[in-house]
């Protein structure tokens, strides 16, 4: 969705003469971040997979290390952490949220286990007050993977909000886009100043640039995480009307969620559920079939009428690099079913009353056409 500021404030990037980052553009974004998400420090980077690779840099782990985080993820979010040597231990989800499921991280620490990596699917928090006990109870470090997060709540705090560091994402495919693009929320002091060193490619660059030194130097590791100011313009634009986003959004999500209360009635199809103390951004609408066969017979249907309804991650440790650099904690029994049941179906802000009745439409016809 293209908010209607996005190209004025690409000429005004370019008239400034200054598109690479850690310009005018990338500060106001970071400091609508660090007001709406109360983080410490929002960093600003090229892509939600670069805000998870300094969290993991800030973190420590290394060989050895373990971290405990759900197969039911983006691969980005198990990456961070192999790139530093460490261990992926994927635990299951919930079946109701699909969720890292909170009663199963205890079994699954080891005198190894460094951080606990909450993937927030669809927008829904996962138990963040069950994740955050444990974590404060064995000494470990709560990342969360907020990729999908903008706009949610837990117990009315934002998400990104509630871990140690956390990660989201501004790709084309989220609510609220830069193309691509991502941000790091540091929310502890201790990190902030490392994290802008990282940042800067390792560098005190905005140690300088603030009159704290006379000159700039190398000092740790790092990289060019950041964006350039043509993203961080089209991303201000977004973040201006972000709530209107989520509100368009939501009004979409709320009229699937009852065109298929009766399926879900019938035991056809499944609805996602939101817990009571999550307020979600609309991020997904999945509904979840009976099996594999079945959610193949539907996206066909609805193939065939021209609607692209799609299926989601294929589990991590089921992967050939899973395999290789993780384990697993227990049968990941649900992970695996709910991958081959979810089918997601189109959302976007500003769909009009004609395409939601399309696909509603749509997958009720298929729905019968499955179980003729």
């Amino acid at each position: 969705m293209v908010s209607g500021r996005e190209l004025d404030y690409i000429r005004e990037a370019i008239a400034n003469r200054h598109l690479s980052g850690n310009g005018p553009f990338t500060r106001k974004c970071q400091a609508w971040l660090v007001e709406r998400l109360g983080a410490e420090k929002a960093l600003l980077t090229h892509s939600c997979t670069a805000a998870l690779e300094m969290a993991a840099i800030l973190s420590e782990v290394g060989a050895g290390d373990e971290v405990i985080m759900p197969s039911f993820t983006f691969v980005s979010t198990a990456n961070a952490f192999v790139l530093r040597g460490a261990t992926p231990v994927f635990v299951d989800i919930r079946d109701d949220t699909c969720n890292l499921d909170e009663t199963l991280i205890e079994d699954a620490i080891t005198t190894r286990t460094k951080a606990i990596v909450p993937v927030h699917y669809a927008g829904v928090a996962c138990n963040m007050s069950a994740i955050s006990e444990i974590a404060d109870r064995r000494g470990l470090l709560v990342i969360e993977d907020a990729a999908q997060g903008i706009g949610s709540t837990y117990q009315g705090r934002p998400l990104g909000h509630l871990g140690d560091l956390a990660a989201v994402s501004f790709h084309e495919t989220k609510n609220v886009i830069a193309g691509e693009g991502g941000a790091l929320l540091v929310n502890h002091a201790r990190w902030a100043q490392r994290a802008e060193i990282l940042w800067e490619k390792g560098t005190n660059r905005t140690q300088f640039f603030r009159g704290m030194v006379d000159k700039y130097t190398w000092v740790d590791i790092g990289s060019s995480y950041l964006p350039s100011e043509i993203n961080a313009a089209f991303l201000l634009a977004q973040l201006e009307v972000a709530d209107g986003i989520t509100a368009s959004r939501l009004a979409v999500w709320d009229r699937y969620h009852d065109a298929f209360a009766e399926w879900e009635r019938k035991g056809i199809a499944r609805r996602p559920a939101v817990p009571p103390d999550c307020r979600h951004n609309a991020h997904l609408y999945y509904l979840l079939f009976e099996n594999l066969p079945h959610r193949a017979a539907v996206q066909s249907v609805l193939r065939a009428q021209g609607i692209d309804a799609v299926f989601h991650y294929v589990p991590l440790h089921s992967s050939p690099a899973g395999r290789r650099f993780g384990r697993t904690a227990g049968s990941l029994t649900v992970t695996e079913r709910n991958a081959d049941r979810l089918l997601r179906l189109p959302l976007w802000a500003g769909m009009t009353d004609e395409h939601i009745a399309a696909v509603t439409e749509a997958v009720s016809h298929a729905l019968v056409q499955a179980h003729a």
